[in-house]
């Protein structure tokens, strides 16, 4: 008596266990499950701000100031003008 209600309980479960399998392949479409879609967006988004905030430094930096050219000035037009 014992080995069927035992029997009887792991039917049941096995049973149960094949009505809440769910399909694996819902679970990874893009489309259906909006919890990994918004995460894979997430990550392409924050890539993105990272490549243009990166490739914006790099722009700056390679155009940088190269420092204080070497003009020559009329001696007319200085603070204390030299006439000929």
């Amino acid at each position: 008596m014992k080995i069927n209600c035992l029997f009887f309980i792991f039917a049941s479960q096995t049973i149960d266990m094949q009505h809440n399998t769910t399909d694996n392949a819902a679970k990874k479409d893009f489309g259906r499950n909006w919890v990994s879609s918004s995460r894979f967006l997430f990550h392409v988004q924050l890539f993105a701000f990272l490549a243009f905030v990166l490739g914006g430094c790099y722009g700056l930096y390679s155009m940088k100031y190269k420092g204080k050219p070497k003009v020559e000035i009329p001696e007319s037009t200085q603070y204390t003008p030299k006439y000929k």
